[in-house]
């Protein structure tokens, strides 16, 4: 059932729209998401938590949702913004459409809105601090004040709202027939906000997976007896997970293989003493090209982030891998004289191209040339 609805930005531009989904005021950053496919997978990625999600791609919904690609079981996301809502969706996988699918988790969407319009101004301004709100008498007034209220995504720990409760082994391989690969490696994820294709690709290529939450200790995770520890994806500000920069540094003291992403990349950058800084309107899609800067070769990748490493602030211990050809931010760090390394964006390409897949094999090549050594 859809309803009337007002998309209202912190600068006091107003949309007025079709509200889907859950009928509840949400407030949030708004971002727009360049990727023509794969939007469920974004939807349901947690490292859009406290994030609204404007989609560039003017149809969204038309192929409906299903169970198999959630990459979580809820939705952090504070709404949707999408052109059309359509009427129909078909598709031999699909089991619902996109509104009921929101109304089930309780996330709200708002379509009829000038994505254009909203993704210009957000090119231009940056992102900003937005609310969807179901059309009312009161309804931009509750939207002010519920803008007024959020402190915005910088300073803002988001990963310790996302992660497990509890550890749990992953047993599932990638899609469609799910196999894994058998192998006798031992690999802690830390789960920051975490994704389920990472998970399978994990498991495919370099181990047995334990997922832990974002705040075990060093006693607890070495407990596991990892060959190597993964630092996954999620969403806020790097810099306050001053629980993970620690245990990190510690990780890194004994010599741990480690590989992070996204939010991992982050956090792995600062506990080896680099910088980091939040975005203008910061990375979010799946054409994204970055080059490996040893090789020359140029890869189109899935991104999602709005803080970003200081290039500049790398010690010498530390040397940069890759490079984003939009605007030159880093997007690839590796230790000189650790077993550690990391990328800004998302390899395991859900949604988006399978280019990187070979940093989970590098990670493989990095726990068994450690091995060897020990």
């Amino acid at each position: 059932m859809t309803f009337p609805a007002i998309l209202f930005l912190e600068d006091g531009t107003v949309y007025k729209g079709l509200g889907f989904g859950n009928q509840a005021l949400s407030v949030g950053e708004i971002v727009f998401n360049t990727s023509m496919s794969g939007y469920q997978e974004i939807i349901t990625d947690p490292s859009y938590a406290k994030q609204i999600i404007a989609f560039t791609h003017p149809h969204i919904g038309n192929t409906g949702t299903n169970p198999e690609d959630n990459e979580s079981e809820n939705i952090y996301a504070s709404g949707v913004v999408i052109k059309d809502l359509p009427s129909h969706y078909s598709n031999w996988r699909a089991t619902e459409s996109l509104e009921s699918f929101l109304e089930s988790k309780k996330a709200i969407g708002i379509a009829n809105v000038d994505t254009r319009q909203l993704t210009a101004k957000l090119r231009d301004h940056g992102s900003l601090k937005a609310c969807i709100v179901p059309d009312g008498h009161d309804a931009l007034e509750s939207a002010k004040k519920a803008i007024e209220q959020f402190s915005g995504l910088e300073g803002l720990d988001l990963a310790k709202e996302v992660t497990t409760e509890k550890s749990y082994q992953w047993d599932e391989g990638t899609w469609p027939n799910y196999q894994d690969v058998s192998s006798e490696r031992q690999i802690v994820a830390i789960d920051f906000g975490i994704k389920k294709n990472i998970l399978r690709l994990l498991k495919k290529h370099v181990g047995n997976v334990t997922v832990v939450n974002a705040h075990i200790s060093f006693d607890e995770l070495l407990a596991f007896n990892p060959d190597g520890v993964f630092l996954s994806n999620g969403p806020g500000d790097p810099e306050p997970c001053d629980y993970a920069i620690n245990l990190i540094e510690k990780l890194l003291q004994i010599n741990m293989p480690i590989f992070g992403i996204c939010l991992g990349h982050q956090l792995l950058a600062l506990s080896g003493g680099c910088n980091t800084y939040k975005m203008k309107f910061g990375h979010h899609g799946g054409n994204h090209p970055v080059q490996d800067i040893e090789s020359k070769t140029v890869f189109i990748t899935s991104q999602n982030h709005g803080f970003a490493v200081d290039s500049s602030s790398l010690p010498n211990n530390i040397k940069a891998t890759h490079v984003s050809l939009f605007d030159q931010s880093l997007q690839g760090i590796e230790f000189t004289d650790k077993p550690a390394f990391s990328f800004q964006g998302h390899p395991e390409a859900s949604p988006g191209p399978h280019e990187l897949e070979e940093l989970f094999l590098k990670f493989k090549s990095l726990i068994q040339a450690h091995a060897k050594k020990n």
